[in-house]
C-alpha cells in the first residue's frame, strides 16, 4: 500500500460571523430584536440611539441597504456575505420612520394597558371586612377563602380542613359548615361550591332572592331540579329524557336551558390574573389609492447609529492600543447594517404576501387563496428557508386584525373547475354554514361535504370533520337544540 499526497479542489460555504448574525436577527421576533439592541447599547460604547427625524421617511420601495441598488432581489444572507468594506460612519444610521401616510383608512394605535384587577382572595376579604359578622366568624370564613381554588370552588372537604386545625382552637365541623354557608352568601353567588351542581344551584338561589328578578318561579324551580339531578342529560343534549324527567314541554325546557347557560360555571374566572401577551406588529397594511400596501411599523424597528465622537477618537489612536475598540466599532456597524437588512427583507416578503392575498384584505378569510413558501421565494429570488425565517414570529397589522405572516400560507383543495381553494377559506365556509344552520336540525359532516361539493369544492367528510374540530365546533349531536 503506497502512501502519497493528493491535491483536491472543492467549494465550501463558510458562515462568517456577520452572516451568522444576519441569519440570527432574521429569525428573531421584534421583541427579541429590541432586547438584543438594548444589550448591545449597554455593552458597546460605539452604539447609540438616533432621535426621531420625520424628514427621513422609510417607505416601501426605498427599503434597501445603502449598498444595495433599487430592485435588487438578493437574499439578506448573500448581501451580507458579499460586503467586506465598511462604508463611512455617516452611512451606518438606520433611517427613521414617518407616521404620516396617504391613506383613506383610520389611524392605527395601541390600546392602553389595563390596570391590575384585585384577586379573588382580595375581593372576598374586602367583602368579609365590610360585613357585620363576629371576629371569630370572619376568621373561619377567611380560613375557607384560603382553601378555595382558582375557580372559587372548595376542593377540600370540610372534614379534611377540620383535621388539620389544632384541637386547642375548638373548631367543630358544625362551625365550618356555618362558615361555609356565610361564605356562599357573599356578593359573588356560586363561590364556595363543592361541585358544579352546587355552584349553579347557589346562583339560582341568589337569583330567586332578588326583588327585581323577572324569571318565572316555575322556570326557576325546574332549573333547580335540573342542576341538582340531570346535568348529565343536559350535557348530552338528551332533551327527550329531560322533558320526561322534569315533566315539562319544549317551551319550558328551552327557557330552563337558556337560564342555565347564562350562569357562571367558574365564578372565580372574573378574577384571574392572566399575564398579558403583547404582540408588536412588524408591518402595517393599509389601502392607499385603491391598492393594498405594506409598510414597516415605525414602533417596531430600533433606531440606532454610530457614536461619531467615539469613532473619531478611535481614528486618532494607534492600532496597537485600539484593537479591542476597533472590534466593537465593527460590531456596531454590522449590527446596524444587519438590522436594516432584516427589516428590508421583512417588508419585501410582506408586500409580496399582500399582493398575492389582496382578495383576503378586500373580502376576508373566505377569499384566502392557497399559497406556499416556494411561490414567494421564487418571486423574490430568496431561499425558502429565508422566507420561513421571515414569516415566523413576525406579525402584520391589518384592518381586520393582527396575523402572523405564516397565517397567509396554506395548502389548497381541488375544485371542479380545475383550480384550488385554500384550507383557510374552506374553514371559513364551514364556520358560516354552522352559524346559519337550523339549531333544531344542524348539519352533519356529510351534509356539509355535499354543500361544499355543490359550490365546486371537493372535500371529503373526514376532512370536514378535521376542519370542524380545528374550529372548536361541536359535533352535530351536541349542537342540536330544542
Amino acid at each position: 500500500m503506497k502512501v502519497g499526497l493528493q491535491l483536491r479542489q472543492s467549494q465550501q460555504l463558510t458562515l462568517t460571523p456577520q452572516l451568522q448574525q444576519a441569519i440570527r436577527l432574521l429569525q428573531l421576533s421584534t421583541l427579541e430584536v429590541n432586547q438584543e439592541s438594548e444589550r448591545l447599547l449597554d455593552e458597546n460604547p460605539f452604539l447609540e440611539r438616533e432621535e426621531d427625524d420625520p424628514s427621513q421617511p422609510y417607505a416601501y420601495g426605498d427599503a434597501r441597504s445603502n449598498n444595495q441598488p433599487a430592485g435588487s432581489t438578493g437574499s439578506s444572507e448573500q448581501s451580507v456575505s458579499e460586503r467586506e468594506a465598511a462604508p463611512n460612519d455617516s452611512d451606518w444610521a438606520i433611517p427613521t420612520f414617518s407616521n404620516a401616510s396617504n391613506t383613506d383608512d383610520e389611524d392605527y394605535g395601541f390600546g392602553e394597558i389595563a390596570a391590575d384587577k384585585p384577586t379573588l382572595r382580595d375581593h372576598l376579604i374586602w367583602q368579609l371586612n365590610m360585613s357585620p359578622l363576629e371576629e371569630r366568624d370572619k376568621q373561619l370564613i377567611g380560613l375557607l377563602i384560603d382553601a378555595l381554588d382558582d375557580n372559587a370552588y372548595l376542593s377540600q372537604s370540610l372534614e379534611e380542613i377540620a383535621e388539620f386545625l389544632p384541637q386547642e382552637l375548638d373548631i367543630t365541623l358544625d362551625d365550618l359548615e356555618t362558615a361555609l354557608v356565610q361564605l356562599q352568601h357573599l356578593d359573588e353567588p356560586g363561590i364556595g361550591a363543592r361541585n358544579l351542581s352546587e355552584c349553579l344551584s347557589l346562583q339560582l338561589q341568589a337569583m330567586s332572592r332578588k326583588p327585581d328578578n323577572e324569571t318565572r318561579p316555575h322556570i326557576l324551580e325546574l332549573a333547580q331540579k335540573l342542576v341538582a339531578s340531570h346535568l348529565d342529560l343536559l350535557a348530552a343534549h338528551d332533551y327527550t329524557k329531560l322533558k320526561k324527567a322534569l315533566h315539562c314541554d319544549d317551551a319550558a325546557l328551552r327557557a330552563v336551558q337558556d337560564l342555565i347557560v347564562h350562569l357562571k360555571p367558574r365564578p372565580g374566572s372574573d378574577f384571574e390574573q392572566r399575564a398579558a401577551d403583547y404582540v408588536v406588529p412588524d408591518v402595517l397594511v393599509e389601502r392607499v389609492d385603491g391598492m393594498w400596501r405594506a409598510r414597516l411599523n415605525p414602533e417596531a424597528m430600533p433606531r440606532l447609529k454610530i457614536n461619531q465622537v467615539y469613532a473619531n477618537i478611535l481614528q486618532n489612536r494607534g492600532e496597537n492600543t485600539a484593537q479591542e475598540m476597533s472590534g466593537q466599532l465593527l460590531e456596531a456597524r454590522w449590527f446596524i447594517k444587519n438590522l436594516q437588512q432584516r427589516f428590508d427583507t421583512i417588508l419585501r416578503v410582506s408586500q409580496a404576501i399582500v399582493e398575492r392575498q389582496h382578495q383576503f384584505f378586500q373580502h376576508g378569510k373566505i377569499a384566502m387563496r392557497p399559497l406556499v413558501l416556494r411561490e414567494i421565494a421564487e418571486q423574490l429570488e430568496l431561499h425558502e428557508s429565508t422566507i420561513s425565517r421571515v414569516t415566523t414570529q413576525k406579525f402584520m397589522l391589518t384592518p381586520s386584525g393582527i396575523y402572523e405572516l405564516k397565517y397567509f400560507f396554506g395548502s389548497g383543495l381541488a375544485t371542479k373547475t380545475g383550480g384550488s381553494c385554500s384550507s383557510t377559506a374552506i374553514r371559513e365556509i364551514i364556520k358560516r354554514l354552522v352559524e346559519e344552520e337550523d339549531a333544531q336540525n344542524p348539519l352533519n359532516d356529510s351534509r356539509m361535504s355535499e354543500i361544499l361539493a355543490q359550490q365546486g369544492i371537493i372535500v371529503a367528510r373526514r376532512t370536514v370533520a378535521k376542519y370542524r374540530e380545528l374550529l372548536h365546533i361541536l359535533p352535530v349531536n351536541l349542537r342540536k337544540s330544542i
